[in-house]
């Protein structure tokens, strides 16, 4: 299973990376803002994506829609510091799978990407 990793923070990239490295996805690439996703999304055409929403260049929200443009099977998890509700929403409304804030752990993580796996919210 392809998994493209998408944050502005490398510390942050790094972190998901490391949480999932155990697990059966072969990361395809990181990004760190929406218009790199977009790019390394349509040159390998992931399974699923860890998707931040604050980023420079495009935000996640909008890289969201683009990408389940081109593959709409795509299980998307939107990872963001906006503990807001209502931002969890738009990008449920939008077509991801599943939302976690930040900070988490591995095993909140993992939890999250096993939901959206299994089709999600």
């Amino acid at each position: 299973m392809k998994l493209l990793i998408v944050d502005d923070s490398n510390i942050m990239r790094r972190a998901i990376e490391k949480y999932l490295e155990a697990k059966r996805f072969t990361l395809v690439g990181a990004a760190e803002d929406g218009e790199a996703a977009l790019r390394l999304f349509s040159r390998f055409l992931p399974d699923l994506v860890t998707l931040d929403i604050t980023m420079p260049k495009m935000d996640g929200l909008t890289c969201l829609e683009k990408m389940l443009a081109v593959k709409p099977d795509t299980k998307i998890l939107v990872i963001s510091a906006l503990k807001d509700p209502v931002t969890g929403l738009q990008a449920l409304k939008r077509g991801a799978k599943g939302f976690l804030p930040k900070p988490f752990t591995a095993a909140e993580l993992q939890k999250e990407i096993e939901e959206v796996l299994r089709g999600g919210i």
